[in-house]
């Protein structure tokens, strides 16, 4: 029996995947956390084969959850599901030692084949993705884009800003204070060369980050 735990925080979302995965002709045992902190609290105990990981859920979010999974169970796969396009949390997912990165609206049977490659050890990333980790290779870049230079943290907040979202609205979806929301956006203003938020949108949408 495949043990897989689904942490995302739409209920509606993980019924569609716990749907999914009880049809397929696998044995799958599926359980569920609707956030962060409740998948490291079920994983502590837990004996689970595999991890699908929702990237942007309330409180700790899935990179921080992501992290601190691994740092407790190394070789324990973890695939992470998205609403937001590769190339704006692919690369620190991977980083942060997921198995694989899949957008939310990929169709099933690639879910399933991700499964499938992660549950026998390897790496899974779309066509599309792989081209874009060729090309960033093959570039011969040295410097990396501001946005790279962000801290997980800051980048959620980076992308929340630019998406139009007050400081006030930023700190309860996050469960933050405002002043430490505040203290966030000085230090992206600060490591990005930007001077205001209009300077900050005008970059992501400039550079495909505002979606």
């Amino acid at each position: 029996m495949i043990r897989i735990l689904i942490a995302d925080d739409h209920p509606i979302y993980r019924k569609g995947l716990l749907q999914i995965l009880l049809e397929t002709p696998d044995m799958f045992e599926v359980d569920e956390a609707g956030s962060g902190e409740e998948a490291l609290a079920k994983t502590w105990n837990s004996n689970y084969d595999l991890v699908l990981m929702d990237v942007s859920m309330p409180g700790r979010g899935g990179l921080d959850a992501l992290k601190v999974l691994k740092s407790r169970h190394p070789k324990l796969p973890v695939l992470v599901l998205s609403m937001h396009p590769e190339e704006q949390y692919a690369m620190r997912a991977l980083r942060a030692g997921a198995a694989g990165y899949l957008n939310k609206e990929c169709v099933w049977y690639e879910l399933v084949k991700a499964i499938k490659k992660v549950l026998e050890g390897g790496k899974y990333v779309s066509s599309a993705l792989a081209e874009k980790l060729a090309d960033i290779l093959g570039s011969g870049a040295d410097a990396p884009p501001p946005q790279e230079i962000l801290s997980d943290r800051e980048y959620h907040v980076f992308r929340m800003i630019a998406s139009g979202k007050t400081v006030g609205a930023i700190a309860e979806e996050l469960s933050l204070s405002v002043k430490t929301v505040s203290t966030h956006r000085v230090r992206i203003l600060e490591k990005m060369r930007l001077k205001n938020n209009a300077e900050l949108i005008h970059y992501a949408v400039t550079n495909g980050l505002s979606g």
